[in-house]
């Protein structure tokens, strides 16, 4: 039996996954890394913990399976968006922390961009918003505020990649500078038409272009590895940023098809075919994912706060042990009691974009106990999902199926409180890694080891729905009552 090892890096940890040749998950291991808050809205991390942190976990996971190295015979790459690392490429250590894309730092940047009129050009190039969700800001703050930075990127001793990029240039040991499609086309510098770097894009960044890597289709080659000696050279084949790894790994090859992820922030993304068409407003056009010679577009819309809201409930306000404790205590009340729970922590995104707006607990009153928040907070998820969804319908694409990934799926009030909230039926995803399940499929077109789309699709085995059970009147009631609790925390 031959494997193939998947390592997604996420916002929050690090996992090694190993799939068999039938493509199913048959060891996982995870090791978190640090969040850093220098002041409030941003946030940064470590690129060399990551990274140690990245052998660490492969090495845990091959012990733990007690798999012989030489049947791992290729590597696939999955990640978190946007989060950008800018390096030396001499010493090949980080000139500054990753920006993470939760990071506001770059606000005042794309405010002076939007100022001056900008924001259409820009939209009409990428498919996205002038927002320091995407990389560039976060590129180019780190440019104008860490001394020696900015010489040194003009003099072409610096390197610039979302995480993807962090990794296969120190898993080739410097050979190879590459990112894939999809990440490429979250950093505000790529022109998702022409899939290239735009160089009007970089002048208005002020980026110079020797600090790009090559970006590439997602079922590509890029390069050969050994993991710094734990395996033998293996390929790596099969990239992407994680939400597109999950429509990919939803097998959302069809126009219309759709998914929801639901992680540290949730992405919903829908496949629209192979024209890049313009978002509705609150929304972006991104390239869902690019194989066997094609390239798919999606609508897409983040929210910044979903699974980060519980954790924030377990670790500061220590109202839970686990997440897995919010399901009772949600059900063990009826409602909320009119409470709501808007968790602009880092502000606000699609559809609101207020990088200004703060959190807000509304509604409470002397009977409020903590089960009323933790159930408004689990609401809160399925209230910024519909936001989105709404949005999506109501720019006329027709939506055939919403499939469900992520660690918050397994909560079943969660779940039906979102089927009630979308009126629609949703489809819990048989497959716990969407994201590093879409990286192995695109690795094993790369490899020939799936021929053709049919064959991916064939993977998905089982189905489980979750029907709406609510009175159509009363998710009216509900939704506009969170509506409001929204118009509450914006600033603009």
């Amino acid at each position: 039996m031959k494997y193939t090892l998947a390592i997604d890096q996420s916002t929050s940890a690090t996992k090694a996954m190993l799939f068999d040749e039938k493509e199913s998950l048959v060891g996982r291991m995870s090791i978190d890394h640090k969040q850093y808050y220098p002041q409030p809205g941003w946030v940064e991390h470590d690129p060399a913990e990551i990274l140690e942190n990245t052998y660490l976990v492969v090495e845990k996971v091959i012990l733990k399976s007690n798999i012989a190295r030489r049947d791992i015979t290729s590597l696939a790459i999955t990640n978190q968006r946007e989060t950008v690392v800018v390096w030396d490429k001499r010493s090949g250590k980080p000139v500054y922390n990753a920006v993470v894309w939760q990071c506001n730092r770059g606000t005042k940047i794309c405010e002076d961009l939007i100022a001056q009129g900008h924001e259409p050009a820009v939209t009409a190039k990428t498919g996205l918003i002038i927002n320091p969700y995407f990389s560039a800001s976060g590129v180019k703050w780190i440019l104008d505020n860490v001394p020696g930075a900015r010489q040194n990127a003009e003099d072409g001793h610096l390197l610039l990649g979302t995480m993807d990029s962090w990794l296969i240039w120190n898993f080739t040991n410097g050979k190879v500078h590459a990112t894939d499609y999809t990440n490429a086309s979250r950093t505000l510098l790529f022109n998702i038409h022409t899939l290239d770097w735009d160089n009007e894009l970089l002048e208005l960044f002020t980026i110079p272009s020797s600090m790009l890597p090559k970006a590439l289709p997602c079922d590509a080659f890029y390069g050969t590895t050994t993991l710094k000696n734990q395996l033998p050279e293996i390929p790596i084949a099969g990239v992407l940023g994680d939400s597109h790894g999950a429509l990919a790994g939803q097998l959302c090859f069809t126009d219309g098809m759709g998914k929801a992820t639901y992680g540290t922030g949730s992405s919903i993304m829908v496949n629209i075919g192979e024209k890049a068409l313009p978002a509705p407003r609150g929304l972006v056009t991104s390239i869902g994912f690019a194989a066997k010679g094609k390239v798919h577009y999606a609508f897409e819309g983040n929210i910044h706060c979903t699974g980060a809201t519980i954790k924030w409930l377990q670790d500061d306000l220590q109202l839970i042990q686990s997440a897995a404790d919010t399901e009772a205590l949600a059900t063990s009340v009826e409602s909320t009691e009119g409470v709501y729970f808007v968790p602009a922590f880092a502000g606000l995104g699609a559809p609101w974009w207020d990088n200004d707006a703060k959190a807000l607990i509304c509604g409470m009153n002397r009977g409020t106990n903590k089960a009323h928040i933790v159930r408004a907070a689990l609401e809160s998820i399925a209230y910024q999902v519909k936001d989105l969804m709404s949005l999506i319908q109501e720019s006329g694409v027709k939506l055939l199926e919403l499939r469900v990934d992520g660690g918050p799926v397994k909560n079943n009030f969660l779940m039906q409180f979102q089927s009630d909230m979308l009126q629609a039926t949703i489809n819990r995803s048989p497959i716990e890694e969407a994201s590093a399940f879409g990286a192995v499929i695109m690795n094993g077109f790369a490899l020939k080891r799936i021929a053709e789309v049919n064959d991916a699709t064939a993977l998905r085995k089982t189905t489980d729905y979750i029907n709406p059970q609510m009175n159509p009147m009363k998710m009216d009631e509900l939704y506009t009552q969170w509506k409001k609790a929204i118009q509450r925390t914006l600033m603009k």
